[in-house]
């Protein structure tokens, strides 16, 4: 199971600019562990959604139990494959 759920939508408005929502819920943890959470998913995204997002859609990331402790490595590879399926 990924340490997050991808959801896309496409805004239909026109603008080819791809924007990101994430979100990280107390039941996770602590301030300083969803923070923590958020940082890894800000990071993810400003290496991978240029390239593999969706122009003109919001893309929302939102954390799972078990995300924060999981390797940066494995979280890049679940979210490039999350991204491939959309394209498809």
């Amino acid at each position: 199971m990924p340490g997050f759920v991808l959801l896309v939508r496409d805004r239909e408005d026109g603008d080819p600019a791809i924007r990101l929502g994430i979100t990280v819920t107390k039941k996770i943890g602590g301030a300083v562990v969803r923070n923590r959470m958020k940082r890894r998913f800000r990071s993810l995204a400003r290496e991978l959604l240029p390239e593999r997002g969706v122009a003109g859609a919001d893309h929302v990331l939102i954390g799972r139990a078990g995300g924060v402790e999981r390797d940066y490595a494995l979280l890049r590879i679940e979210l490039t494959k999350a991204l491939g399926k959309l394209a498809r």
